[in-house]
């Protein structure tokens, strides 16, 4: 397989990854008992550098800016999907480097939080490590013959 393909897989992932974070991260199950503490976090307020503030707030522009993280994301993995081999083989720090913060990701998301994120991670996690490996190896092997 070419390298461009794992890329494409982690770019479509990661959209849809993007849209169900930013659609999902505010939503509660009242079953979960979290009603008291969303709304502490919604009352509390305090002032931050000039701005008056709640942990709903902080929680809200987190969670957002993760939503838009992943979209950068999916745009960049398309983008590299699209690179001839030649022009990849220059970008194999920025590749390695998608792919282990990724990695990292994966990590955060087994300790942290739940099946969907953790099996997202995982798979765009193999795309971009193995899309990273395909590029350098896909030009080493036409010099060497």
């Amino acid at each position: 397989m070419k390298a461009s393909i794992f890329y494409r897989i982690a770019a479509v992932l990661l959209l849809l990854f993007a849209v169900g974070h930013t659609l999902g991260f505010r939503q509660s199950d009242p079953t979960w008992g979290v009603d008291a503490l969303l709304g502490s976090m919604r009352s509390i307020h305090f002032n931050v550098q000039g701005f008056n503030r709640s942990y709903w707030d902080l929680f809200v522009a987190a969670g957002f800016s993760v939503g838009v993280l992943y979209l950068f994301a999916a745009i960049l993995a398309w983008q590299l999907g699209g690179l001839p081999a030649a022009t990849l083989a220059l970008m194999r720090v920025t590749a390695w480097a998608f792919a282990v913060c990724f990695a990292i990701i994966t990590v955060v998301s087994w300790r942290y939080l739940f099946i969907m994120p953790i099996a997202f991670s995982i798979v765009i996690t193999i795309c971009l490590t193995a899309a990273a490996w395909l590029s350098a190896r896909q030009v080493s092997t036409p010099q060497s013959q």
